[in-house]
């Protein structure tokens, strides 16, 4: 993984930013993971280390499927069941969950997969990339969350993504069609 501190200090005042504006935020993938870091929590470099296998991210460069088990009292798990199969392109995993921070999914090899920020009205963490799937629930719950800030300012949700991209902006649905270009080598 090659470190590239600007980008962290930037991601990192972003959420940052987005928390204490209460702007709704969907951290994907790396993004999960610095929702995790602002909150005091750590990550484990090399996620095969921990887990033995190569299972969320068998070939670099494509998305791999596996299962992740979500709590289905937790925002994500009311979204989406107690159960959902997911587009994995990670090698990175949470070693320590942040203060405040709650894990609501994990693989079947017990790695976090879903994180909630219970102190904020929509502040959700994925490991996975639902910008893959056909499945738009999460998007079509940030964009609702958004719509309640209608009239508050022109930025009105945050999605940070491990692809680089992090868009603030007031959304509609049709903005996440196409996010996805594929997995990088430095997630």
């Amino acid at each position: 993984t090659i470190t590239q501190p600007q980008r962290d200090r930037a991601e990192l005042a972003l959420l940052e930013a987005a928390l204490e504006r209460e702007l709704p935020v969907l951290a994907i993938c790396r993004g999960m993971q610095m929702l995790n870091v602002v909150h005091g929590g750590g990550l484990h470099q090399h996620l095969p280390e921990l887990v033995g296998h190569e299972g969320h991210r068998e070939v670099p460069g494509t998305f791999s499927l596996h299962d992740v088990r979500l709590d289905p009292e937790s925002r994500t798990g009311r979204l989406l069941g107690g159960h959902a199969t997911v587009h994995s392109s990670h090698h990175q995993g949470l070693d320590r969950v942040g203060e405040a921070i709650r894990a609501v999914g994990w693989a079947d090899d017990g790695s976090v997969e879903a994180i909630e920020d219970p102190a904020h009205r929509f502040a959700l963490g994925v490991l996975w990339h639902p910008e893959e799937d056909e499945d738009k629930r999460l998007f079509a719950a940030l964009v609702e969350a958004s719509d309640l800030l209608a009239g508050r300012g022109d930025v009105r949700c945050v999605v940070l993504s491990g692809e680089g991209r992090a868009f603030c902006a007031g959304l509609d649905f049709s903005s996440f069609q196409g996010m996805a270009e594929g997995p990088r080598e430095d997630g």
